[in-house]
């Protein structure tokens, strides 16, 4: 047998079992959980279209599209490290359960407005606050169940990436032919039933109890969770890996995605209609899917520095639309921008939840989600008044260039590049 056969060999045991017969990814509880992601990001994906297209029939611009954005995003950064205390102290099951049926209801009635054509902007806005808030609640309690769903920590991230890769390569196709058959309503309607299918999924999972050693969360009142809170933060900070890629990405959110996610469905759906914007978008999974492939294979033993390489890949996706260059064009630069950014988030969950202890992976959880888009309402806000002032496309260039920059500076910090997979032989530092 070659070494290649043996690598070979060992990929396809990291992702299908361990060589005892046990299962290192797949299982039936694994499988619902990863049903659940799929189809919620299936809806998520499917958002963009339906406000950008909606909106622009009520006579709103860009500006507008990124308001409604910025207001679940807000809410969500704003509330998710309150989240974090709250998973360690309930079931993380049940609070996703909950977060995924108040926004059924959420979604239910925006779809509402859309079909009766009563849109009104800040109710969209409070619909997007309700919704972040519900997220907050929701998120935490992810990192805390891939690791207590899959021996294989790496290979079931790859997964889940993969399967959101598919659902974002569909979903926008999906939102296109959904907007010109029933209106952005019905785009509303189908993300209000992704939900439904998330929320019955995570109700069929038998959640395994937590590891071993695992300290519980005990006290109660609001100095006990003052307390919680204080102790996330403490272990947050103690980790200048951890905190280093933060402060990095609140530069990444504010110049780079924030503006990126309004003004390139904004500029795509204007210029080129929305089955364009959808082929785009879809071209942006496509490509994600291929970065999951990748990280499944793929097993660095400084996992930060081989994803922070890959980012410099996704300077292709605004670039190519601030350009103006066609739709293939833009296709393929999404493309690109997707599969180094999907490489990039295996990478760094794994990092996270291999790193972290298991008793304060959800607090920690929350403050590397809280910081990581703490500033993306602000380049979501600014989005609209920055491309009246310099033009959508300079706007769109300018977060290509401060894209390669981020790469950049993530390799330049030696705890962040120098960081070692928690089950490589050397210890991490």
């Amino acid at each position: 047998m070659t070494g290649a056969d043996v690598r070979r060999g060992s990929a396809v045991r990291d992702v299908c079992g361990t060589p005892d017969g046990g299962p290192a990814v797949w299982s039936r509880d694994f499988a619902l959980f990863f049903v659940a992601r799929a189809v919620a990001r299936l809806g998520d994906t499917m958002l963009p279209v339906a406000l950008a297209t909606g909106l622009l029939e009520q006579g709103y611009g860009a500006g507008a599209v990124g308001l409604a954005m910025a207001a679940t995003t807000a809410a969500f950064a704003g509330l998710v490290v309150f989240g974090g205390v709250i998973a360690d102290r309930f079931s993380t099951r049940k609070l996703m359960i909950g977060a995924d049926l108040v926004r059924l209801g959420t979604q239910s009635v925006a779809a509402v407005l859309f079909f009766t054509g009563h849109v009104v902007l800040w109710q969209l806005c409070a619909i997007g606050v309700v919704n972040g808030a519900a997220g907050a609640v929701f998120q935490p309690g992810v990192a805390s169940t891939v690791p207590r769903l899959a021996a294989d920590i790496q290979g079931a991230n790859g997964a889940i990436r993969i399967a959101e890769s598919a659902a974002q390569l569909a979903g926008p196709a999906v939102a296109g032919v959904l907007v010109g058959i029933a209106s952005p309503g019905g785009v509303f309607a189908a993300h209000a039933a992704t939900y439904t299918v998330s929320a019955l999924c995570l109700l069929l999972l038998r959640l395994p109890p937590p590891p071993a050693g695992t300290r519980a969360v005990t006290g109660s009142g609001l100095r006990a969770f003052c307390a919680e809170l204080v102790d996330g933060w403490r272990e947050f900070r103690s980790r200048a890996w951890l905190w280093g890629v933060i402060a990095v990405w609140c530069l990444y959110m504010i110049a780079v995605w924030g503006p990126a996610v309004p003004l390139v469905a904004t500029e795509v759906v204007r210029h080129h209609g929305p089955g364009a914007y959808g082929l785009v978008n879809s071209a942006l999974g496509g490509g994600t899917v291929i970065g999951g492939l990748i990280a499944l294979r793929l097993r660095p033993r400084r996992m930060l520095r081989a994803g922070a390489v890959a980012l410099f890949a996704f300077f292709g996706f605004p670039a190519a639309v601030g350009a103006g260059l066609g739709v293939p064009a833009m296709a393929a630069g999404a493309a690109l921008a997707g599969a180094g950014m999907s490489f990039w988030s295996v990478m760094w969950a794994t990092s996270v939840q291999t790193q972290v202890p298991a008793d304060v992976l959800n607090r920690i959880h929350a403050y590397d989600v809280a910081g990581s888009l703490a500033m993306m309402p602000i380049g979501q806000a600014l989005a609209g008044p920055a491309a009246g002032a310099l033009g959508a496309d300079h706007v769109l260039l300018i977060a290509g260039a401060v894209s390669l920059v981020v790469a950049a500076a993530l390799l330049a910090v030696p705890a962040i590049r120098d960081l070692v997979r928690a089950d490589a032989d050397a210890p991490a530092r």
